[in-house]
């Protein structure tokens, strides 16, 4: 039948109903002219569904559909953020710059008619987010948002303000822990929920400050777990979600519908400096590890395994029959160690620490550091072409020489660096892997003759000027010569780099 016949009969039918049927039944009449119209269209049954008609497609329109219930109308997740709201802070944090002495200091004109002048200034700030912890005020956030800060403060939901002290800050898992200064005040702690038990696909929101507007809640779900994201902090194993994380969130809580901490939100991927749906959260469980060793110290506890790894590559993998690649592979044993007395040995490939896949190297250390000292953890090797079970127990790094860590003076050419002998514990600190003899840069000032000679931390250094390098004494000795010419021999990242200086002349060398 042609569509403009049926048109036209519609308008038709909807004109005689209209005079017959009573004003106030508009239901009846809707139901008369659309069952009317369904008969004559021959796809609809009289009360407007679709008939299943093979012989031409049914064409149902779409539309919204309102909640059919009190339940369905009530459903939000206004219980999870409101359970959540009151343990998620702004961080505040601002640098004071070095006393700036005025030119007109001490000048009795000038300070009688104009005062003294001012000494010091307020440096660069930061904004960022954080969530409580504890009752008594210790608050978790990100390394990166206080970092060289001296005053830092947190805001509260409802607006109270407290300053904070800096407890703990730890470079590696990029997370720090500080403590409310007003030891009267109590706050609302979140829950710490298990991240190893979140799935990709779960639920999730993200609470924090972004761009400085206040408290503000999105919504996504975990896109991925175990995550690696090179160059943010020594892990690289993280929580993926595309709820939307903006500069300021750092720090902020991840939870779960549980309104349980599953992460503490970190960095995102983007090229314009907004949200394009990948952000990143440290797993809750490396949180308890940062938290745990705050309450001893002002430094992260790591277990030692003694042992330096590689990521496995194609090749090994093919050369292994593995059918992936995947694991940690073994490169090195140190003497007297856990992995030692364990029977690992060079060219071993870790497959699973607990029952959890090691994908990658980043993966087993993160293992291991939540595991925790004197933990006793099964793991599965790849051993000459067997698998096999390995039992051992996690030992806190030996101290194994004295680290006579020294600060060189500016009679140094090295000045700016602090400098300490390698051992085990030290070789944690700055991030090695591997703890041969030697000495290493434990730290190294920005834009110091140290850094402009081509220092940096972790450097171990070999060689001065031809002199083998083996303890902290001899460097300072060496470098407090006076001379014009200086060659340095530095172990970095596996590589040997050669750094020359003569006068105003410097080059770097790869040998």
């Amino acid at each position: 039948m042609p569509h403009q016949f049926i048109a036209r009969l519609f308008l038709a039918l909807t004109l005689i109903i209209g005079t017959v049927a009573p004003v106030h039944a508009e239901e009846g009449s809707t139901s008369i002219f659309r069952d009317a119209l369904g008969r004559l269209m021959g796809s609809k049954e009289p009360n407007g569904t679709v008939q299943n008609d093979k012989s031409q497609p049914a064409q149902a329109e779409v539309s919204p559909q309102v909640p059919s219930s009190a339940e369905e109308i009530r459903l939000s997740f206004s219980p999870v953020v409101k359970k959540v709201a009151d343990s998620v802070v702004n961080v505040y944090g601002v640098r004071r710059q070095r006393e700036a002495r005025s030119p007109f200091a001490g000048d009795p004109f000038f300070e009688r008619f104009f005062g003294q002048m001012p000494q010091s200034r307020r440096g660069n700030s930061s904004l960022g987010s954080g969530v409580i912890a504890t009752e008594d005020g210790i608050v978790l956030t990100n390394n990166h948002v206080i970092a060289n800060m001296d005053d830092v403060k947190i805001a509260l939901a409802d607006g109270r303000e407290f300053e904070c002290d800096i407890v703990l800050a730890d470079e590696k898992s990029d997370l720090a822990v500080l403590k409310v200064r007003d030891k009267a005040a109590k706050f609302q702690p979140i829950v710490i929920g298990d991240s190893d038990a979140v799935a990709v696909g779960d639920l999730v929101l993200a609470i924090g400050n972004p761009f400085g507007v206040g408290q503000t809640v999105t919504m996504g779900i975990v896109s991925a777990v175990s995550r690696t994201l090179a160059g943010v902090n020594d892990y690289n194993f993280f929580i993926q979600t595309d709820a939307s994380i903006n500069p300021g969130n750092s720090g902020g809580a991840l939870v779960d519908m549980n309104g349980r901490l599953i992460g503490i939100n970190t960095m995102i991927y983007s090229r314009s400096g907004g949200s394009v749906g990948i952000g990143y959260a440290v797993p809750s469980n490396m949180t308890r590890v940062v938290l745990n060793s705050a309450q001893t110290g002002n430094k992260v506890l790591r277990p030692w395994l003694g042992a330096s790894f590689q990521p496995v590559s194609a090749e090994i993998a093919e050369s292994l029959g593995l059918d992936r690649p995947r694991g940690a592979l073994v490169t090195a044993i140190a003497d007297k160690s856990p992995a030692r007395d364990a029977g690992l040995q060079p060219g071993d490939i870790v497959l699973a620490l607990e029952g959890n896949a090691i994908e990658h190297p980043d993966a087993l250390g993160y293992r291991l550091d939540t595991a925790g000292i004197g933990a006793k953890i099964d793991m599965t090797v790849l051993s000459r072409g067997r698998e096999k079970s390995v039992e051992l127990t996690l030992l806190s790094p030996p101290e194994s020489v004295p680290r006579e860590e020294i600060e060189l003076p500016q009679q140094s050419v090295l000045w700016g660096a602090k400098i300490a002998n390698l051992s085990p514990a030290v070789a944690q600190e700055v991030g090695l892997q591997s703890a041969q003899s030697g000495v290493v840069m434990m730290a190294v000032a920005p834009q110091s003759p140290a850094a402009l000679n081509g220092m940096r931390k972790g450097d171990v250094v070999r060689e001065i000027n031809g002199v083998e390098i083996t303890k902290t004494a001899e460097l300072l000795e060496i470098t407090t010569t006076r001379t014009r010419a200086w060659q340095f021999v530095v172990e970095r990242g596996g590589r040997t780099l050669v750094f020359e200086r003569n006068g105003g002349f410097f080059r770097q060398l790869v040998r």
